[in-house]
């Protein structure tokens, strides 16, 4: 028996496993979908859905938390857990430093201090916050459709590190921690050997692979594919994700992990090998393409990152921040590109004109960069910026990844604030 505090004010039980089976089949709801529920998967072993999951296990030893969610949603992963468990909180694991795993952890140490266990590189992630907080604010607010978003600088740094692998033995259970570089290069990865179960963290997370975002440091994919085969290796029946529903049956693991591998190493592999070829950026964006029968399972689904952002990143990796044209070397000034572009098109109204033009035609690429142009070679001129405000929100409109929709619906706010 496991000691309960009262029951969970969140979804009803059995919701999480029927969202879960419903995803798997293909329902076209979206993986990132927060039930806030919280659900026991094994004796013991409970899954709480929120839009950062957390795992947390009751141990006779106390509470152990696999990640303790965002600081909105804290509060909510509090009342959850504490309906699953009245034991102290014994550990926490962070999986990996992003905010929206990390900053529940203050709210469970109001009832007494835990240990945090953490990747070595988690402290200096949280350095590099407390620098770029302004910079964070700005770009998760684009990302995320939330202008205004304030960064957090105060941070709960773990009390014991690793580097490769740590074994922990906390009541009866034993916990494996694997690092892996992916989506970060202080990543974590959980395997419970006593409940053929892994913890992924948001190397998988319901989607295609965060290995390309377009605002945010280096991402590892070769690295990234390799965990995901390791854990495949382990035949776990259960795999809970850092996002999105559960997968249980040791069948849908290995298939969910293994494609998400295969897509991964695609992408990897042939931009590097047009790269070795001296292609530039231009033409592997053009020739490297994501198979679409992968693209195609629920899980891969290009609705938060997308392949061309991977291919991209792939390319920064290891080719640096040059694209391979020569004209974009030492560039001319954005502005004055505009407004000579402008001059030789009769004004900046005609550009305009053409991009609601293209844009019309479903040629949304290159109407926003005439939209563009138009816009800084008159930033006075109102119908030019709404013109351009309307081309970046019908881009925005066919894009099927949360970062492109959101970044180009950033862009048509600015016009729309004149």
């Amino acid at each position: 028996m496991h000691p309960r505090s009262g029951p969970s004010t969140f979804a009803p039980m059995g919701a999480v496993r029927d969202f879960a089976e419903r995803m798997w089949k293909g329902s076209e709801e979206h993986s990132f979908t927060s039930l806030h529920g919280l659900e026991e998967y094994r004796p013991g072993l409970a899954f709480v859905s929120s839009f950062a999951n957390v795992v947390a296990l009751d141990t006779a030893d106390g509470l152990v938390l696999i990640d303790t969610s965002s600081p909105l949603t804290a509060g909510a992963v509090h009342a959850a857990v504490r309906g699953f468990s009245a034991r102290a909180l014994h550990t926490v694991i962070y999986t990996h430093g992003h905010i929206d795993h990390v900053m529940g952890t203050a709210l469970f140490e109001g009832e007494g201090r835990a240990r945090v266990v953490a990747h070595e590189a988690v402290a200096a992630r949280f350095d590099r916050y407390k620098r770029t907080a302004g910079y964070n604010g700005v770009i998760n607010g684009r990302q995320f459709g939330a202008p205004g978003f304030a960064w957090p600088t105060e941070y709960r740094y773990p009390d014991e590190t690793y580097r490769t692998e740590l074994s922990l033995q906390i009541g009866d259970e034993a916990l494996v921690l694997h690092h892996a570089r992916g989506e970060t290069d202080d990543h974590t990865w959980i395997h419970l050997p006593g409940r053929s179960t892994i913890c992924t963290g948001d190397l998988f997370i319901w989607a295609s692979p965060n290995c390309g975002n377009p605002q945010k440091v280096q991402r590892f994919p070769r690295e990234w594919a390799a965990a995901l085969r390791a854990m495949d290796a382990l035949g776990a029946e259960l795999l809970l994700p850092g996002h999105g529903p559960p997968i249980d049956g040791a069948d849908r693991v290995h298939e969910a992990l293994t494609q998400s591998a295969e897509l991964l190493e695609i992408l990897h592999d042939e931009t590097l090998r047009w790269m070795n070829e001296g292609a530039p950026l231009d033409v592997i964006l053009r020739e490297v393409r994501a198979p679409e029968h992968l693209l195609a399972r629920p899980y891969l689904r290009p609705v938060y990152d997308e392949p061309e952002f991977i291919v991209r990143n792939v390319f920064r990796l290891y080719g640096g921040w040059w694209d391979g044209n020569p004209a974009h070397l030492k560039p001319a000034r954005d502005d004055r590109i505009a407004e000579e572009v402008a001059r030789l098109a009769g004004g900046a109204g005609k550009l305009s004109e053409r991009a609601s033009e293209l844009s019309a035609a479903g040629e949304h690429a290159l109407a926003c960069h005439l939209a563009e142009w138009a816009s800084r070679a008159a930033r006075d001129d109102a119908a030019v910026r709404t013109a351009r405000a309307e081309v970046y929100r019908k881009r925005a409109e066919v894009e099927t990844s949360l970062m492109a929709k959101n970044l180009y619906r950033s862009a048509a706010r600015d016009d729309d604030k004149g």
